[in-house]
């Protein structure tokens, strides 16, 4: 109501409230993420109540946020079933879906810069058949179901801000029936027993990207390494596997050595491997918990022992420091094949693992292919469009972006290059960075104008010339429209 001489409410900046955006500005996935605020912290409560993987789960989310703008609504990301309440500061508030937009209109208006909380109560999801074709958020298998939500799944599980630019800390507490067992990102805070259930509370202080989160639950234990470096190690596996599993996990304990020792501290609490009975097709680095399939941990060691390098690498690039938008994913997906390979190289099995001598052979190669990727896939930090999940993360953003960093240390040699690596994942931990933010550390850091040469790297249409290499030469890309088949990768392209 308003009466005739009252004033009008202040706002910040003057500016009457008006709906946040519907998405956070991703230019390939327009209503991923939202506008108008930013998450500091999830409080996420889920329950199961059957030992029944395939069941339907129920839970209550409290978000606390801090508005960006004076917000009269303003959406969340949720692709589950249902929801049965929402409030805001402890009010109700009027809610509708629009397709994965759950959009929410609180009684009063928020102020910019004032903290809020959001409560969805009673939501429901269900979750699907693991399919390698198509790779989905909330998976079930016989053992019971677990997250793979990256890039725009997780919100199929829990309503959320559902994208890297707006990390968050949470707290996440799973009940399950008594026998089974869940586990999620972070420490574990405790569990507290009542009426045949377990609920299991973990906590993770470290700002954590929503595509990351991981919550496991059914029939798994958890084993328990001794810490590396201070950092406790605890694998989760099914029960009935475990001992055909555990013992190819223990590798990670030597691995968390070997890449604090290339880019200095592991950033998190704590780590470990996941592995589920299924065939995804791909591995994941979900947050302190990689997650593996059971056909991987199949494989020969001299590829699964490069490949977990490579998803341990994440906790730095992708995880500590996520994308700042989806054409970023290069910064993630580039630095962790980077690793990879130098590992697959000093531990001896480099030939084996990807059918070349050495990576200067193994980079030439890419770099042939360098045209006919940009082509079909778009530049490295610009892919073309992301109607599947592997336009997006394709080959030029693995191997392309790993042949990014090669030029540039051909460009600012080694020493450069080792302590960008490293300012790179101190300067911008807990946060979201750009191709822009690494361009300009990179420049700092060298001492050199490398806009130039990184920007047509990393956004040309064309692969510029290698650094140190006059002789490489790249096989021109097909006419446009001419039938082709993709061009293979030269190691195998399980990782994610």
């Amino acid at each position: 109501m308003t009466t005739v001489g009252a004033a009008a409410p202040a706002y910040a900046g003057g500016a009457a409230p008006s709906p946040g955006a519907p998405g956070i500005g991703d230019r390939l996935y327009p209503l991923l993420g939202n506008g108008g605020y930013d998450v500091q912290n999830y409080d996420l409560k889920v329950r199961y109540p059957q030992k029944d993987p395939k069941q339907t789960v129920t839970g209550d989310v409290t978000i606390t946020a801090v508005a960006t703008q004076n917000l009269s609504r303003f959406d969340l990301d949720f692709g589950g079933d249902a929801v049965g309440g929402v409030t805001v500061n402890g009010r109700s508030a009027t809610f509708t879906r629009d397709g994965d937009e759950l959009v929410i209109t609180p009684r009063r208006a928020l102020r910019k810069g004032k903290e809020f909380s959001v409560t969805v109560s009673g939501f429901t999801a269900t979750p699907i058949e693991a399919n390698a074709s198509s790779p989905a958020g909330f998976v079930t298998t016989a053992d019971g179901t677990f997250m793979a939500g990256q890039p725009n799944q997780s919100h199929q599980y829990f309503p959320s801000n559902d994208h890297p630019r707006d990390m968050a800390t949470y707290t996440i507490a799973l009940t399950v029936p008594e026998g089974w067992t869940a586990v999620a990102n972070g420490r574990h805070v405790g569990d507290r027993t009542r009426a045949g259930y377990v609920t299991s509370t973990y906590r993770e202080n470290k700002p954590l990207a929503s595509e990351l989160i991981q919550a496991v639950a059914g029939d798994f234990i958890v084993h328990d390494r001794a810490p590396v470096n201070g950092v406790p190690v605890r694998d989760v596996v099914p029960r009935r596997l475990a001992d055909d599993l555990l013992p190819k996990a223990a590798v990670e304990s030597s691995q968390l050595s070997w890449m604090t020792a290339k880019v200095g501290r592991y950033p998190f609490e704590n780590y470990g491997s996941l592995v589920v009975d299924t065939d995804l097709g791909f591995a994941l680095e979900t947050q302190t918990l990689s997650l593996y399939d059971t056909s991987l941990f199949g494989a020969p060691k001299f590829v699964l022992d490069p490949i977990m390098l490579h998803e341990l690498a994440h906790m730095w690039f992708g995880d500590s420091v996520a994308p700042h938008e989806w054409s970023d994913v290069w910064q993630s997906e580039g630095h962790a094949t980077w690793y990879e390979l130098e590992y697959a190289e000093e531990t001896g099995v480099f030939s084996d693992y990807t059918g070349v001598k050495d990576r200067e052979t193994y980079f030439k190669a890419v770099y042939a292919r360098g045209d006919t990727y940009r082509q079909r896939y778009g530049p490295v930090a610009h892919p073309l469009k992301a109607d599947s999940i592997w336009d997006v993360f394709n080959p030029n953003v693995y191997d392309g972006g790993a042949l990014v960093l090669y030029a540039l240390k051909q460009k600012i040699g080694a020493r450069d290059f080792d302590r960008l690596e490293r300012a790179w994942v101190s300067v911008n931990k807990g946060e979201s960075a750009s191709a822009q933010d690494f361009i300009a550390l990179a420049s700092a850091v060298s001492g050199k104008n490398l806009r130039p040469f990184l920007t047509d790297w990393l956004f040309g249409t064309k692969t510029p010339p290698m650094p140190g290499h006059p002789d490489w030469t790249v096989t021109a890309a097909p006419a446009p429209g001419a039938a082709t088949k993709a061009a293979p990768a030269p190691a195998p392209a399980y990782r994610r």
